[in-house]
């Protein structure tokens, strides 16, 4: 096990942090003790911390995949350099945190239910959109030799028991048959045989675009590209209060108070709830743990039969993703604790270490190199928005992935550089609606999701 860098000047890393509950975040924080950043070796160069009042046309509020992404668009297709602003170190959040498996989805919803939302013409325009975003993210890879162990093969949709089986059959058909999109079912043999000797899969759905990559290091890949093409990343920097004055945003950091023409908000789960009072609760923010095991020997790597390194995840709403990295160490994780209080408890490990077990009993008690746990940003409605403000000039936000973002967030970066250029946009609901609010259930949200997970629970494990 590698040994985690501490940040120079750094306080210990909270790992009861709640995004609900908190009054902040930042700064000076160590990162989260994760394989990733165990394993990236030292950050890129950035900009330090915020040490006087500036006057920048664009304020980019987050240095994670999306306040990056949006950062390189707006310099490559805008000419815009703008100047990023981040609480801790860059990429602290869930863009360090995550599974590293890029999916072809933004949001939590399938194709059906895109289709039961919206109406056929606009899930294919939305098919449309994260097709072209993965292309873009594949691009962004390759264009700037971003050295982020991209493993490409596509991803698998594993049916954890018989009766998952029939939806992604019909996923499977609809995907081919309506979006030309090359899908295939594989049987229970078939996936066992090149893929994977998941003891709980009775068959999967192979989508062709899925990759496994490397967290952190696409991140700071991404922030090196940002800085080349003159973006500036102030660390240590968060923003403390934000006022509309005269047609000005003032942030205010412990360093001095940005004035920016314009701001994207790129913080997904990791926002505090005081930021600004328009984005105050339009999220739900959701808990995942994450583990890492040792080293598997040969004879585990045998039992595991892992043959593809792109990502596997399994049909449980409170899913299990999982795949194999290339130095043969297992990662797999799942949701876990409601509240940060809650975080560190052992039932949620057991748990973890439980679901691992049924899938690979080989690897049952097997040693952990790594474990954390981080904050998703889940919207209300399971989709996200890339949007503008329409009573706050100048200000936009993408936010609301709900655990997909890894690939999509390069896309909607792309997106809110072209929203804060005044470009336009696709016709699409993530683009012209807000993210929705619970009104008078918002105090109560924490009660419903306790009671969601058991029912969820009890759903995903009954035969």
């Amino acid at each position: 096990m590698e040994v985690i860098e501490k940040r120079a000047g750094s306080v210990p890393f909270d790992p009861f942090y709640d995004p609900m509950t908190a009054r902040g975040l930042g700064p000076h924080s160590d990162y989260a003790p994760t394989y990733w950043i165990g394993t990236a070796g030292a950050a890129p160069e950035d900009d330090g911390p915020v040490t006087a009042d500036m006057d920048v046309d664009v304020a980019v509020i987050g240095s994670g995949y999306t306040g990056l992404s949006t950062a390189i668009h707006l310099a490559k297709m805008h000419g815009i350099k703008a100047t990023v602003l981040e609480a801790n170190g860059v990429a602290y959040g869930c863009s360090t945190r995550n599974g590293g498996q890029a999916q072809i989805s933004s949001g939590r919803l399938k194709r059906s239910q895109w289709i039961e939302r919206w109406g056929l013409d606009v899930a294919k325009g939305m098919h449309a959109e994260v097709v072209e975003g993965f292309d873009l993210f594949r691009g962004l890879i390759r264009d700037h030799a971003i050295d982020c162990q991209p493993q490409d093969g596509g991803h698998y949709y594993i049916a954890h028991k018989a009766s998952a089986m029939p939806a992604l059959e019909s996923e499977t058909r609809l995907l081919n048959e309506t979006f030309d999109y090359s899908a295939k079912i594989l049987s229970r043999d078939e996936l066992h045989e090149t893929v994977v000797r998941d003891h709980e899969a009775h068959g999967a759905m192979w989508e062709p675009d899925g990759v496994g990559v490397h967290a952190a290091k696409l991140a700071f890949g991404y922030l090196r590209v940002a800085r080349e093409l003159g973006a500036k990343v102030h660390t240590d920097s968060p923003v403390q209060s934000w006022v509309l004055k005269d047609g000005v945003h003032h942030l205010r950091t412990p360093g001095g108070t940005v004035r920016a023409r314009r701001v994207a908000v790129a913080t997904a789960a990791y926002a505090p709830r005081g930021l600004h009072p328009r984005l105050k609760d339009r999220l739900m923010p959701i808990m995942s743990n994450s583990v890492v095991t040792r080293v598997l020997t040969p004879s585990e790597l045998e039992a595991v039969g892992i043959q593809k390194l792109s990502p596997l995840t399994d049909t449980r709403t409170l899913r299990h993703y999982y795949r194999l990295l290339p130095d043969n160490r297992l990662q797999i994780g799942s949701r876990a604790a409601i509240t940060g209080r809650d975080a560190a408890n052992p039932a949620h490990l057991a748990a973890l270490r439980e679901g691992m077990a049924r899938k690979f009993p080989a690897l049952r008690g097997i040693d952990l190199d790594y474990s954390w746990w981080g904050w998703v940003d889940v919207s209300h409605d399971m989709m996200p928005r890339i949007t503008g403000l329409p009573d706050l000039p100048g200000a936009f936000y993408a936010l609301g992935y709900g655990g997909n973002g890894v690939m999509y967030s390069a896309m909607a970066g792309r997106r809110m550089a072209q929203l804060v250029a005044g470009e336009a946009v696709p016709d699409l609901p993530i683009f012209n609606t807000e993210l929705p609010h619970e009104g008078w259930k918002t105090p109560f949200r924490r009660l419903g999701q306790w009671g969601l997970y058991h029912l969820y629970h009890y759903r995903d494990e009954r035969k």
